[in-house]
């Protein structure tokens, strides 16, 4: 028996999101008795993720009923809550995404989330979810779906579009942001409060005050970033190469050198949430700051494939670990379900929901990720100041292919995607390199597109 929630993980068997969830819900008083059950299509990554939240679980005196199940229909019926984030050989279309359109003369810094790259991981991430939202609609058409695949902006919206479910996307850069910034300026991430906005991958900090002293933190961080350390000499960049070919140093680089984040504070006095790889994506200058940086998708593929190793190990170890030591993270996921479930408001960072005149000079019904309280009665975005040039023009661009992208999803009509790739500004000027781009992605993963 159980008096809390049901909350249904979908794509479980996935590292990215699936251990921290769990860890969160067992971390979260409020939930306790609530019944968690993991879903995935693929029974052998399920039964590995069942087995170790089965752990967690009882390392915390099993507060929580953790249930599996491969058939949607017993994983949803009667859910409360949907936590989705499901993708199909996420890392191998990655890297097509990536170097397809480089190869045809694109100017990609990370190729997931936006550039020709990006319209394709939409294409593919927006026809997945959509199945899943099917399902709920029909087993449990009241739960709130909360969206966690990327990219998140597009596949928020066309939730937004092509269903009727109570949703929002949810993302950690904000907390990940605030968590960096504090090591560099030396606060506790725990006494800084702050806002931001624009949409997702793409936010900036408007406030960042320490919570005890009330001091505004933001000068500070600029100043830190002032500092001729960022200047980047070439001697630190061949120590960043050099750096970069060991999986440590690679994961150094991709939080810590940021000659993007750099230039836009110091150029734009904005202060970025996210580091360069995901800003960069949105940015027609990306490219052009600093004289060399690392591919993301070299760094984040092995590093999965650790993970994924090592859960499969702890799942599996009769060497006892101490699960129950580590606390809630910094995912703000559970802190919604725990807030509407028990009618506590509580301040969530970052939302990424429809603009309803939240950033007034962002397009009506665009998705951003803007601060909100949440209670019993849902989900209140903030309402916030204008964004202001350049920054609303970048924000521009991107909502505007947020619709081409979506309407090619929802309508399958490729002409869309071919004309999302000739307005990205990180695609070639050539329209025949964009149609090259555009055919050799499609006859690769014509299996998962909606067209």
């Amino acid at each position: 028996m159980t008096d809390g929630p049901k909350i249904a993980l979908v794509g479980a068997g996935g590292m990215s999101f699936g251990p921290a969830m769990v860890n969160d819900v067992v971390h979260t008083p409020e939930l306790r008795g609530s019944r968690l059950v993991l879903h995935d299509v693929d029974e052998e990554r399920l039964d590995r993720a069942f087995a170790f939240a089965t752990k967690l679980n009882a390392a915390k005196g099993a507060p929580v009923v953790v249930d599996r199940s491969t058939d949607p229909g017993a994983a949803l019926d009667g859910a409360d809550f949907v936590l989705s984030s499901a993708e199909f050989g996420r890392f191998r279309h990655w890297r097509e995404d990536y170097e397809i359109p480089n190869r045809h003369g694109a100017r990609q810094i990370m190729g997931e989330n936006g550039g020709p790259g990006g319209v394709f991981h939409s294409l593919r991430s927006i026809n997945n979810t959509l199945g899943i939202c099917r399902s709920v609609e029909k087993h449990s058409p009241d739960a709130l779906l909360i969206n966690l695949s990327n990219p998140m902006s597009r596949v928020t919206l066309a939730i937004s579009k092509a269903t009727t479910l109570h949703h929002v996307g949810m993302c950690h850069e904000m907390p990940m942001g605030i968590n960096r910034l504090a090591r560099r300026i030396r606060v506790k991430a725990a006494d800084i409060e702050a806002k931001a906005s624009g949409i997702n991958h793409f936010t900036f900090f408007t406030e960042m005050r320490h919570r005890v002293t009330g001091e505004d933190l933001l000068p500070r961080v600029k100043a830190h970033f002032a500092k001729p350390f960022y200047d980047y000499s070439p001697r630190a960049i061949a120590a960043a190469k050099v750096l970069d070919r060991t999986l440590l140093g690679a994961g150094l680089l991709e939080y810590s050198y940021t000659p993007l984040v750099v230039h836009m504070i110091r150029e734009h006095d904005l202060v970025p949430c996210s580091v360069d790889s995901h800003i960069g994506e949105y940015l027609p200058f990306a490219l052009d700051v600093g004289d060399w940086r690392p591919v993301p998708i070299d760094f984040h593929e092995p590093v999965m494939q650790v993970a994924e190793r090592a859960a499969a190990w702890a799942a599996t170890t009769s060497v006892p670990l101490p699960l129950g030591a580590y606390g809630h993270s910094s995912e703000e996921v559970i802190s919604i379900v725990a807030a509407m479930w028990t009618d506590t408001p509580t301040r969530i960072m970052a939302v990424n929901v429809a603009n309803r005149g939240y950033l007034p000079d962002v397009a009506d019904g665009a998705i951003v990720e803007v601060g909100a309280t949440v209670d019993g009665a849902g989900i209140h975005p903030e309402t916030m100041p204008p964004l202001g040039e350049p920054l609303s023009g970048w924000v521009r661009t991107q909502t505007d292919l947020q619709e081409l992208v979506v309407g090619s999803a929802l309508n399958g009509d490729p002409d869309l995607a071919l004309q999302a790739i000739v307005e990205d500004p990180a695609s070639p000027s050539d329209p025949a390199a964009c149609q090259a781009i555009f055919d050799e992605l499609r006859d690769l993963q014509a299996d998962l597109l909606p067209f």
